[in-house]
């Protein structure tokens, strides 16, 4: 069993206790449907683009609608429960918050959406889906850096133990590990699993020599500008958490050089719960386990929307001071 495949899980359980208060049980369909139709967006990136081409009935098109109607039904299933259970409230999670905003009372009467059904679904695809894969690569990445450089495992089994000793991780002590957010930073910036960003300019503008048009798509590659030698040093292809001991805007020699979560007012809304359930799901791993990569390994990280192990992360887990595992 590889170790990226139990990460997708655990991350899928907690965003989906975290953001729509359900288990990953009751919502596997839809992070099934999220994965299918994702390969089917990497099997047609590079075809020619015919217009009117994606309107066709094509058999790659109709398992897309296929995969989209189911994924929107076990949304609309999981939405619709929840306007159901008026007793309950909206319940205080993100799917509760986000309805308690888009729902409004007019003068006393029955309540209305403010926001289409629609939109309500976009956001929560948006969610399952960052919410998930996203962190799960992080950990996944994460570990194996920490397989291949054993002196970073040791250092964060050292600072986690100083603090939890044997206890579970708490909220409130996850920000004094100063160098596990060093190495997971130092991770994104090799291993970002957001391999570009997109952005449109709402007005012409100019940046250096370049002029750019209203609404003309940018597109920064993130993997191209974290190794830029000129920006990060010479050791730019190499793992050193160390540059980011002084923090994010001084690891580099200009600041906000890590896009992983973009920067800006467009940055990722959910980078502070995914560093934070980094950090818990990888503290509690460490007081337990030590863990290598297997012989076999081969690496060859590959894109699929994001940067994915092509063979799995295999690793032999050991149980410390107990007896080894292999996953």
């Amino acid at each position: 069993m590889e170790f990226d495949k139990p990460a997708q899980e655990l991350t899928a359980d907690i965003i989906s206790h975290t953001a729509f208060g359900s288990s990953y049980k009751l919502g596997i369909e839809a992070f099934q449907a999220m994965k299918e139709l994702q390969e089917n967006f990497m099997a047609s990136a590079l075809d020619v683009q015919i217009p009117g081409f994606k309107y066709l009935p094509t058999e790659r098109n109709r398992q897309k609608w296929m995969l989209e109607k189911k994924l929107r039904n076990t949304l609309m299933h999981i939405i619709e429960s929840r306007l159901a259970s008026k007793g309950s409230g909206n319940g205080n999670d993100l799917l509760g918050l986000m309805l308690k905003d888009c729902t409004a009372t007019d003068r006393g009467k029955q309540e209305r959406i403010s926001l289409a059904m629609d939109e309500i679904i976009d956001e929560c695809k948006t969610f399952f889906f960052a919410g998930y894969e996203t962190t799960s690569l992080l950990l996944t990445w994460t570990v194996f850096l920490l397989s291949v450089y054993p002196e970073w495992q040791e250092k964060l089994r050292e600072e986690v133990l100083k603090e939890f000793r044997k206890e579970t991780p708490s909220g409130n002590n996850l920000s004094k590990l100063k160098e596990m957010t060093m190495v997971l930073l130092e991770t994104l910036r090799l291993y970002s699993p957001a391999l570009f960003i997109q952005r449109k300019p709402i007005t012409d503008m100019v940046l250096g020599e370049i002029k750019i048009p209203k609404g003309h798509a940018i597109i920064m590659p993130s993997p191209i500008m974290h190794r830029e030698k000129k920006i990060w040093g010479e050791d730019a292809d190499q793992f050193n958490p160390s540059r980011f001991q002084n923090g994010v805007t001084r690891a580099a020699k200009v600041p906000y050089a890590l896009l992983a979560f973009s920067i800006g007012p467009r940055a990722c809304i959910g980078q502070n719960f995914a560093m934070l359930e980094a950090k818990s799901v990888l503290a509690m791993i460490l007081q337990k386990f030590s863990f290598t990569l297997v012989p076999e390994y081969k690496h060859a990280p590959v894109n699929c929307v994001t940067l994915q192990p092509k063979f799995g992360l295999p690793v032999v887990l050991k149980l410390l001071e107990v007896r080894n595992w292999i996953i």
